[in-house]
């Protein structure tokens, strides 16, 4: 009970002396340097709260009516209504001073008046979809209630300098679709998918499930979308995320890779500090919300609810249910090195601790000699087990001693570091390195990520960084910020987590870029020697077994997944754009034909889109397999087609996939609609054949993108190798394939390709070779189509067409 006489700050004993008091000034400073930070940030978010429902008018405009109401009263005119002598007859007495409070009281009547008119103002236009539907092509105009809308959504948005969470009141809900429409878009999105036999069947079931239970359960969801501020985040969080009992290391979690083509530092403590300073800069944005929100095209706010559980969370495991645990604050990060856990304290002398100032600490960490105690180095196989047996472990074993106090240090930390013993590498000329790259930030060895965490940022001996991240508090790889000049066409699916994540990583590759001297060490020189990292200390002799156990799971679980990450170069963003088609859409055309020639069939496919549009607004599917994505695969497949016609065909399937794209984000999707009446009628406990069918049929191509150049931070023209090779997560089916991938400039592509080994009719590579050739065809086809059909010519005159 050492551990336990050392946290002690004071004591005092009662003696025939009197009293005898001992106390460890330094144990008692960081107690009041923790209560005061802890104060300064409740009065800030006091105040942010205060900024943030009044947005978007200004706090300051109170002095300004104010003064003009003193100003109207005492020079004899009456305010609006006149409130001020109203409020007078209220007050006790008619005195100079109570007049003046009259008229601050009046003021601020009307204040709030114009502040919630400005902000149901701003809600309610913030309801209009139309814009999203409005065409892109070259030479079409903008309706004129979009161009309407837009000018008062800009003023209103424009108005004053919003904060992180100002939005959050102005944006809508979510709305619900009608049983019908959802009924009328499923049965489009699976007729390529079934015979003629099996659609009729399932039209019956569609049209009675809408004559009959339908109704009764959505009535119930109107309730909730009436009562709740979304009716699918909880419901979604808690039963696709935290009921789910299967292992998070592959089946949940998801990893993101580094910038490749640079080559910062090799040390890895330079580069763990820099990226740790960073990553707490970044925290501080989100707690005293100076980051701006994600504004589509400078004007339309998405949701930034996500931001909050960024940092200091861990998602504990039980026996039927999961939680997520946020810890308002922490002053502390845990590091995992040759199986080894240390606290790494961020924060000394009142102030964050500087980069340099970081890399003395994780220098300390590397040099030392310590070995883990018995089952410390397999202990973090115990969160990539099954939950439920992690849950009974963790009551039995961790709920108390030093085992309690070392997991609650690991879950109360803003975040894990593990510094692997292992090089992250890559050479375009030996694309296994890339790949071994994916699998150690995607599970590494089972046990050196502790997967239960918000995020682990993973170091590797060259320097080299990724990450693993856990998929419950935020969504992968739609990317939080989008681009500046964004247009509807390029709006980016849900990938590889990155609505926040995606932001995060790209603002620490903005600054990383800055953070090392000539030798690869950070900048700057330590002003005060740092805190020594401190050994967790666990006694885990009992649970040896469990350990054991989840490690012998863990291991077999990583060797039944294989990954491909594919580098397209031969082009990208710049030639799809000059088929005038959605980057998005060409590559989910792609993938189609891809899986058509790798299975023999089409299969029902899982493409996310963002609902951040409206409030606490997660993901929706799109299902990039329609009746026209069908025809034209199989028009490819078919020697007697035209080039013409495939053309025209491709371009049929790309609007359509852009429609449903659109119809996703603006909450008119199929499938959480499905979800969340499926939902219902377990709870009335109603069995309805048709949901049963439709909740279990499987996604054996899961794709999303990972969005690349998102924020300001990530200038391109000035650092053109600051790209990230994006990245990925396994696969949702057992026989079927993840796919993620990010289109990462003009001419190159990432693919991340994962699969089951255990499965003889998927292969990672093959399909790798499947979507090569598959972007070859297309490019050829669009090639050949721009060669039979130039464009006209301009004249050098007067710039006609000759």
């Amino acid at each position: 009970m050492a551990e336990a006489h050392a946290a002690v700050a004071f004591s005092f004993a009662i003696t025939h002396e009197g009293f005898d008091i001992n106390y460890d000034h330094e144990v008692l400073n960081l107690v009041w340097n923790s209560g005061v930070r802890s104060w300064k940030k409740r009065l800030g978010r006091a105040r942010n709260g205060v900024r943030n429902g009044v947005y978007p008018a200004h706090i300051q405009s109170l002095w300004l009516i104010s003064a003009i109401a003193l100003g109207l009263h005492f020079a004899g005119y009456q305010a609006p209504f006149n409130l001020t002598n109203r409020i007078l007859v209220h007050l006790p007495s008619n005195t100079i001073n109570w007049q003046v409070t009259a008229c601050f009281l009046a003021a601020l009547v009307v204040w709030l008046s114009i502040c919630f008119t400005m902000r149901y103002t701003l809600k309610l236009l913030l309801m209009y979809k139309g814009w999203m539907y409005e065409s892109r092509a070259p030479g079409s105009r903008v309706s004129l209630p979009t161009m309407l809308w837009v000018a008062v959504v800009r003023v209103l948005s424009s108005w004053n300098k919003p904060g992180l969470y100002s939005f959050q009141g102005s944006l809508p809900r979510l709305p619900l679709p009608s049983v019908k429409d959802t009924m009328t878009r499923y049965l489009r999105s699976v007729r390529p998918l079934l015979d003629d036999e099996n659609y009729t069947r399932m039209e019956r079931l569609a049209k009675e499930f809408e004559q009959t239970i339908g109704k009764k359960l959505q009535w119930y969801l109107i309730l909730k979308s009436w009562w709740s501020t979304n009716y699918v985040s909880d419901w979604w969080e808690e039963y696709v995320y935290l009921r789910g009992r299967s292992p998070l290391c592959v089946n949940s979690n998801f990893y993101g890779t580094d910038a490749i083509f640079m080559n910062l530092t090799d040390k890895q403590a330079a580069r763990a500090a820099n990226v740790i300073s960073l990553l707490l800069n970044f925290r501080r944005l989100i707690e005293h919300q100076e980051l701006q929100p994600i504004m589509v095209q400078g004007m339309i706010p998405l949701c930034s609810w996500q931001y909050e559980r960024t940092f200091n969370t861990a998602r504990v495991p039980g026996l039927e249910t999961d939680r997520i645990i946020h810890y308002r604050d922490s002053n502390h990060i845990v590091v995992l090195h040759k199986g080894c856990y240390y606290k790494m304290l961020i924060y000394h002398k009142g102030r964050i601790l500087r980069p340099c100032e970081l890399q003395v600490q994780i220098e300390e960490i590397l040099k030392g000699k310590a070995t883990p105690v018995e089952g410390e180095e397999h202990l973090a196989a115990l969160t990539a087990w099954n939950r439920s047996k992690w849950a009974e472990a963790r009551n039995t074993f961790f709920s108390w001693g030093v085992n309690q106090t070392s997991l609650r240090t690991i879950e109360s930390a803003a975040f894990v570091l593990s510094l692997d013993d292992e090089p992250f590498e890559f050479d375009l000329a030996r694309p296994e390195l890339l790949d071994n790259f994916g699998k150690k930030l995607l599970h590494g060895n089972g046990y050196n990520r502790w997967f239960d965490k918000c995020f682990t940022v993973c170091v590797g001996t060259n320097g080299r960084v990724g990450f693993n991240a856990e998929h419950t508090w935020s969504d992968a790889a739609i990317a939080s910020h989008m681009w500046e000049n964004l247009i509807v066409d390029d709006l980016v699916s849900d990938g590889a987590d990155a609505p926040v994540l995606g932001h995060l990583w790209e603002y620490i590759f903005g600054d990383d870029i800055y953070g090392y001297d000539e030798t690869g060490n950070t900048k700057g020189i330590p002003e005060f020697q740092p805190p020594t990292p401190t050994r967790l200390t666990w006694d885990l002799k009992p649970c040896l077994p469990q350990i054991e156990e989840a490690t012998i799971d863990v291991t077999k679980l990583i060797n039944e997944v294989n990954l491909r990450i594919l580098v397209h170069q031969d082009y990208g963003k710049g030639f799809m754009k000059k088929c005038r088609i959605s980057p998005d859409a060409y590559i989910q055309m792609a993938l189609q034909l891809a899986y058509y020639r790798d299975a023999g069939r089409f299969s029902l496919t899982y493409e996310a889109s963002m609902t951040r549009l409206f409030r606490e607004g997660r993901t929706e599917t799109v299902r990039p397999c329609t009746i026209e994505s069908s025809a034209w695969v199989k028009a490819m497949q078919n020697p007697n087609t035209t080039n013409d016609e495939r053309v025209k065909m491709l371009q049929a399937a790309c609007d359509r996939h852009q429609l449903g794209y659109q119809d996703a984000m603006c909450g008119r999707g199929i499938d959480r609609h499905l979800f969340c009446l499926y939902v219902v009628s377990k709870y009335l406990e109603v069995d309805s054949p048709f949901l049963n069918e439709v909740l279990s049929e499987p996604w054996r191509l899961s794709t999303s993108q990972t969005p690349h150049g998102q924020t300001p931070k990530m200038d391109l023209k000035k650092h053109p190798n600051c790209i990230s090779a994006g990245g990925g997560f396994g696969p949702v089916a057992d026989d079927g394939y993840g796919v993620s991938y990010i289109i990462a400039g003009e001419n190159l592509i990432f693919f991340h390709i994962s699969a089951k080994t255990t499965c003889q009719q998927t292969d990672v590579h093959r399909f790798a070779q499947n979507i090569s050739q598959a972007l070859t065809d297309i490019r050829s086809m669009f090639e050949q189509h721009m060669k039979d059909h130039p464009k006209p010519a301009k004249s050098l005159t007067n710039g006609k067409s000759t």
